[in-house]
């Protein structure tokens, strides 16, 4: 099995960068190859806020993700507010799994840290880099945009 670690810079805080990165709903609008994140089963009692769970509990959820080639996979996803850290994984051929952490580093400036666990080993290293430097893009843009602009 092998395992890929990347990580980039962004100049957006990092909460806004997780806020942005762990809400399923817009997921797809910040990764080019999936499509749609859906939610396969009632979301959990912990979703509700912090207050609805312990420290560091991650809020799990059960999704099928459909992808840009139109396949779809069943998954899941925790999400763990307080520590900015989000994973993934798939049953499959390929026993595909992943987390992404954002920390800070300085005002208005985040880490983002993609580490992928898969049995599938062809171009991850080239793809966590395209995939990184899309979302660097992507969340710096967002950042700037006129907050008056009802296009941002």
């Amino acid at each position: 099995m092998g395992e890929h670690e990347a990580w980039t810079t962004i100049d957006v805080a990092p909460n806004l960068v997780f806020d942005r990165l762990s809400d399923l709903d817009r997921l797809p609008e910040y990764l080019p190859w999936m499509r749609a994140v859906r939610r396969t089963s009632a979301r959990p009692a912990e979703a509700q806020g912090p207050e609805a769970r312990r420290p560091r509990q991650a809020v799990h959820e059960e999704v099928a993700v459909t992808t840009a080639d139109a396949r779809s996979q069943e998954g899941w996803i925790d999400v763990v507010d307080e520590a900015r850290v989000l994973r993934w994984g798939a049953a499959g051929p390929h026993d595909y799994a992943g987390e992404l952490a954002v920390d800070f580093v300085a005002d208005g400036t985040s880490r983002l840290t993609v580490r992928v666990r898969t049995n599938h080993d062809d171009a991850v290293d080239a793809e966590l880099a395209e995939v990184l430097t899309g979302l660097k893009t992507t969340l710096e843009r967002e950042n700037e945009a006129p907050k008056d602009d009802p296009e941002a």
